[in-house]
């Protein structure tokens, strides 16, 4: 893949992985051919402040963990309320990293990476 149609991928993209994890999905990405590049504009990603309000509002019913694919976490603060709010707290600030972690495992499992 050409440098200038990476870049310009991760900087349209940059909000939705971690910082930390950019460079090493920029050289992934880089060795990557036309066809699988092309699967990345058809992956959904997940905005993770659309999920931070979420977590505010629907947190203490699990939704932003069924958002992120967290099921048993999701049904254990359904059930919970949100783990009588402690849960629902602990995610306000946990739950931006959440998704931006998930989103990168979705573009490694599309372009076939191994995640470090």
């Amino acid at each position: 893949m050409d440098n200038q149609a990476v870049d310009t991928y991760l900087v349209a993209n940059q909000k939705y992985f971690p910082q930390e994890k950019i460079l090493f999905l920029r050289d992934k990405l880089l060795e990557l051919d036309e066809k699988r590049f092309s699967l990345l504009f058809a992956l959904e990603l997940r905005d993770p402040f659309v999920l931070i309000i979420v977590s505010i509002f629907l947190g203490q019913f699990g939704i932003d963990r069924f958002l992120l694919n967290d099921v048993a976490m999701g049904v254990l603060k359904l059930i919970t309320c949100g783990g009588c709010g402690i849960w629902t707290i602990a995610d306000w600030i946990l739950i931006m990293d959440k998704t931006k972690k998930y989103n990168f495992d979705r573009v490694m499992g599309v372009i076939g990476g191994n995640c470090f």
